[in-house]
């Protein structure tokens, strides 16, 4: 399928996260999807993080051991109840480990905790956790630990920018930045479904300590926010939020890409993949802000 008919195809499959239109992203992207091949990196998988059975996470490191590497750790989404890493035969989210190896880094896929059994800030404890672990355990697979990235999609957007947010983590000390695929970061302006509701709560009085947008405003980590053409109108207004939000507090938009032709799922679906047009802005961001290696 040409770039041009998957892009038709992914806008007749509609902006709303549907079953179907899920089921229609991964299939136009599964096949081409780039494998963890034993000739590129070596993978090691469920490895545990925590003391949740969720707390597990893969890492995928290249064979070429040239140390210190960075490392990006990619969270996915899932409505807030859904959603895993994905196992050794799945197309998802294989992709993104293997593209990170193949592009000098350490790559890290991780499951995470789901609500309504674990409610807000579950996701993004889960989130500071990871990045603790492989803070500690750098040594062992080759990567610095002053050059992690964490990258979230949809929900998994939202924990990272709500670990981002929460001054508890210490992010600004522990990550060299951050990447957004589509997430939400301002309750309070936000039409909420059953699915932000078992992991925010119904009260929304705590909407604005919820909310991590004000915290992303004030951090340090440098951010890289993304919409895409097709995203849901609640994805489209957070992002508009974003750049409104960020002009008015200094004076410049943020870091915002606009993903034409995609949607809500495809981004991170296509990462590595022939018609890749995601990868090249992930990879300029983590060389730019890439730490010099500590000694």
């Amino acid at each position: 399928m040409t770039g041009v008919a998957r892009i038709k195809a992914l806008e007749a499959l509609g902006r709303a996260i549907t079953p179907p239109m899920i089921e229609g992203t991964m299939a136009l992207f599964a096949a081409a999807a780039p494998r963890p091949t034993p000739d590129v990196c070596l993978v090691r998988r469920d490895l545990s993080y925590g003391g949740d059975a969720r707390h597990r996470l893969d890492v995928f490191s290249p064979l070429e051991r040239s140390t210190p590497r960075p490392a990006l750790i990619f969270v996915h989404g899932g409505g807030f109840v859904a959603g895993d890493k994905g196992g050794a035969d799945a197309p998802f989210y294989n992709n993104i480990g293997a593209w990170a190896a193949r592009h000098g880094c350490v790559g890290v896929t991780m499951t995470y905790r789901l609500a309504p059994g674990a409610p807000w800030p579950a996701g993004s404890d889960d989130v500071a956790l990871a990045v603790g672990w492989l803070q500690q355990h750098a040594a062992e697979f080759g990567v610095d630990p002053r050059g992690l990235f964490v990258m979230g999609q949809s929900a998994g957007a939202a924990h990272v920018a709500g670990y981002i947010a929460d001054v508890r983590h210490g992010a600004a000390e522990a990550v060299a930045g951050a990447i957004f695929m589509s997430g939400i970061y301002d309750l309070t302006r936000l039409t909420h479904s059953p699915f932000e509701r078992a992991y925010y709560g119904e009260d929304a009085t705590r909407f604005v300590g919820q909310s991590s947008l004000p915290g992303l405003l004030a951090t340090s980590v440098p951010c890289l926010y993304s919409v895409a053409e097709f995203d849901p109108e609640n994805f489209q207004r957070q992002a508009d939020q974003v750049n409104a939000a960020h002009l008015e507090a200094t004076g410049a938009l943020p870091r915002m890409l606009y993903f034409t032709g995609h949607n809500h799922l495809s981004p991170a679906l296509s990462l590595g993949g022939p018609d890749d047009d995601i990868g090249p802005s992930v990879a300029s961001f983590i060389e730019r802000f890439t730490r010099p290696p500590s000694r």
